[in-house]
């Protein structure tokens, strides 16, 4: 059967586009490019949102989503920046769980794309990265790639920094979508996924091709460790100050934490992704720890003697480069990942799921009580009583002299507490940017509950904040959302001024 012309293309496009509307996505055999074929297969694993910055790289994928975009499938938005699109995704990704693909031309664009994607692959959020590439045909220098006489440099690149793809060849589709499925969907370390599209293979025809092997979402949880209980219970009885450092991986374990705390009369200390991850107010929750830590955490953290780490993987700033527990003796790191669960020496590793592997450490506790010193959340509540009152201090004095501008000004800690303030009392999403706005907020946030406060310190990207403000417009349940930037993150994504302003970002004057 010969190819259809692209007339005939493009109407077939509009049938099917129509048809899935009204019945779902099809079943069977289809006749379709491989760049129609991709789409319906990331609409199958729930991908229907895609911000692009589209060039001639990827002009064909662009018209497939131009189509299925008019007929209501998917939602896409063109934008500006490579960078502001990897930032929306990845909050997209964070904040309401809804997944999204960043589509990027040849070249330069994917380049941007890329450097903006350490932040999801540092934070552990599973967002589709689809990248023009230079054709299969090795015709010679393209322009805007690597300028090497070798194949697969992209690829190559790509790989480094995650787990990436090339459709080199059109029928190998489906194992690129599996591929893609089980890393942006990983029950416990979902990353990025890089999936490269040659710009002579996007307009492949495929004839005859069996829709049903396109893959769907991952659904594979995690579970608890088959770990040594009777020995974590033992290191537990042993130690006098108990501390439990809570990371990312904790932060839907609040009750079981909660319930930890109460067993050892230990304290919390978490990481600052994880704040709310059990109430601020709570006599156990030290606040964050580290070199930007406050006066609390890091008492604690000087001073205990045993360590239990909950998905956390204890980066630099959280725990001095491994020097943040110079009293610890034994470490009991609860982790899915085994080489996390193994960071310290002297470490009982108890390798699953957070909060169904604290459940069953709660009850091996629960069933041989331990003696704890009540002493030890005592000192800990003392010092957090103390930072309390400088925090507190730090309000009533909001402004100070400014040698430069020659008068009174308001300081940072104040205009962040001021506008915290202002988000909790009207149900706003805060979001944090790098720098040292970023450090005083998280020192100052008090979330009772988690989902309040989102700070991106796995990569500590200057301008994700302002670009994470594109989410609130084009989730599929629009929410409000306020970024605390600096000026120089403000100033790296002009460009979401203009595109927030097209694609609507929620905002109290709607």
């Amino acid at each position: 059967m010969p190819r259809p012309t692209d007339e005939e293309i493009r109407h077939a496009r509009e049938i099917r586009a129509a048809a899935i509307k009204k019945g779902g996505l099809p079943q069977g055999k289809a006749d379709l490019t491989l760049s129609e074929a991709l789409v319906l297969g990331l609409l199958k694993q729930g991908v229907s949102v895609f911000y692009t910055v589209f060039g001639h790289g990827s002009t064909e994928v662009g018209e497939v989503l131009r189509i299925y975009h008019e007929a209501g499938l998917v939602r896409v938005y063109g934008l500006r920046s490579e960078i502001e699109a990897s930032h929306a995704a990845s909050a997209l990704r964070w904040i309401t769980g809804e997944k999204a693909a960043v589509v990027t031309s040849i070249g330069p664009g994917a380049l941007q794309a890329l450097a903006a994607s350490i932040m999801p692959a540092s934070d552990g959020l599973g967002v589709y990265y689809l990248f023009g590439d230079e054709t299969t045909e090795d015709e010679g220098y393209n322009m805007q790639q690597i300028p090497r006489h070798e194949q697969s440099g992209f690829l190559k690149l790509m790989s480094a920094m995650g787990r990436a793809y090339s459709l080199h060849t059109p029928l190998a589709l489906a194992s690129a979508l599996q591929a893609g499925a089980v890393i942006v969907d990983h029950p416990c370390k979902p990353a990025p996924f890089y999936l490269l599209m040659p710009m002579n293979t996007q307009a492949a025809w495929l004839e005859g091709f069996n829709l049903d092997e396109l893959p769907e979402a991952v659904t594979v949880t995690s579970a608890a460790a088959a770990g040594d209980y009777q020995s974590a219970v033992e290191a537990i009885r042993c130690a006098k100050r108990v501390l439990v450092k809570a990371g990312g991986g904790a932060v839907g374990a609040g009750e079981e934490l909660t319930t930890l705390l109460e067993l050892t009369r230990g304290v919390l200390v978490h990481t600052p992704i994880a704040t709310g991850c059990i109430p601020y107010s709570h006599p156990a929750n030290m606040g964050v720890g580290g070199s930007k830590g406050s006066l609390c955490g890091n008492f604690a953290m000087e001073n205990a003697d045993l360590l239990i780490a909950v998905g956390t993987r204890a980066v630099c700033q959280s725990d001095g480069s491994r020097t943040g527990y110079p009293l610890v003796k034994q470490v009991i790191n609860i982790n899915p990942d085994p080489e996390d669960a193994l960071h310290y020496h002297h470490t009982l590793a108890l390798t699953g799921d957070a909060a169904s592997t604290l459940r069953l450490l709660n009850q091996a506790l629960a069933q041989e009580p331990v003696n704890p010193d009540n002493a030890w959340r005592t000192q800990c509540t003392e010092q957090k009583n103390q930072w309390l009152v400088l925090k507190e201090v730090r309000r009533q004095v909001p402004t100070l002299h400014d040698d430069y501008w020659q008068r009174e000004v308001l300081t940072q800690p104040a205009a962040i507490m001021t506008a915290l303030d202002w988000a909790k009392a009207n149900a706003v999403v805060s979001i944090f940017d790098a720098g040292d706005v970023q450090a005083n907020g998280f020192q100052i946030v008090e979330d009772e509950a988690r989902g309040l406060t989102f700070t991106e310190t796995g990569a500590s990207y200057m301008g994700f904040a302002v670009s994470a403000l594109l989410a609130t417009g084009t989730a599929s349940k629009p929410f409000y959302g306020l970024a605390f930037t600096g000026d120089g993150s403000f100033t790296m994504s002009p460009q979401v001024l203009i595109d927030g302003a097209e694609h609507g970002v929620a905002s109290f004057a709607d």
